[in-house]
């Protein structure tokens, strides 16, 4: 078992702001038993009517951001995504996993955001390495970002690696049926890889919020609203273990593991 909490906030444009929202997250969640808190992408700073804001306030990771969540980081594993540096002017969008005051997992963010009339890929360096699978207590978690859950190989990547629970802190624009995207594709990336999904979405002016935990079986246990909220729930190894007994697709699959060494710049 692992009791998850996935907060959900809308990031102001000064990283002061949201760091004082992510401390008291993280007190919460550790009040309320957490092992692991999700947070969204993006929680530096945002403001939707300046985009300049994204280069001009990315932090690196030792920076006085990172510094304070890392500090309070004691007795309980943080994910969430920051904007870092590259040295060229422009920024890795980076997720992280802290415990223990220590990073355990850093991933850049590989697929940008260039659809839906938006294009991350202006200001954003893609990564060029795979995500990591990291171990928080009884689970194996593989890291994905945001746009990430449109490319099914990738999840299949983090499954056949060993994950038996994907994160997916994202910042999911609203429009024309986005919110029936998101779901779908947790949903579907959880059930053909019998994994945990935990998808926690920024629910600021732009972005729809709707955090969701969906188990092995695709079947959504926590699904949050479009407002700030803290929520709870429980993974089980157990659930884990049926669906894949009941459901043995990564053992059924035809085709060898996908081959991701080589990535596209």
């Amino acid at each position: 078992m692992m009791r998850v909490a996935l907060g959900q906030f809308a990031v102001a444009p000064d990283w002061e702001t949201n760091q004082r929202q992510c401390l008291d997250l993280i007190a919460r969640a550790r009040e309320g038993g957490a092992e692991l808190l999700v947070l969204p992408e993006g929680i530096l700073a945002q403001d939707i009517n300046n985009p300049e804001l994204l280069p001009q306030t990315a932090q690196p990771l030792d920076g006085p951001f990172m510094e304070g969540l890392r500090k309070a980081s004691q007795g309980i594993a943080v994910a969430g995504c920051v904007n870092v540096p590259d040295g060229n002017g422009r920024f890795y969008n980076t997720q992280f996993v802290l415990r223990d005051e220590a990073f355990i997992a850093t991933y850049r963010k590989l697929h940008l955001y260039d659809a839906f009339s938006m294009k991350e890929s202006q200001r954003t360096s893609p990564g060029m390495e795979l995500p990591p699978v990291v171990q928080i207590g009884d689970m194996k978690v593989g890291l994905m970002t945001c746009y990430d859950v449109r490319f099914p190989e990738l999840a299949r990547h983090l499954a056949l690696a060993g994950a038996e629970v994907l994160l997916l802190p994202a910042a999911w624009v609203r429009g024309p049926g986005k919110e029936r995207h998101w779901e779908i594709m947790s949903v579907a990336r959880a059930l053909e890889n019998t994994c945990y999904v935990v998808a926690v979405g920024e629910c600021g002016a732009r972005n729809t919020g709707f955090s969701m935990v969906v188990d092995p079986l695709g079947v959504v246990t926590l699904a949050l609203g479009e407002a700030p909220a803290l929520g709870f729930a429980t993974l089980d190894r157990e659930r884990i273990a049926h669906a894949r007994q009941v459901l043995p697709v990564l053992e059924n699959r035809r085709f060898a593991a996908p081959v991701l060494a080589s990535l596209k710049n």
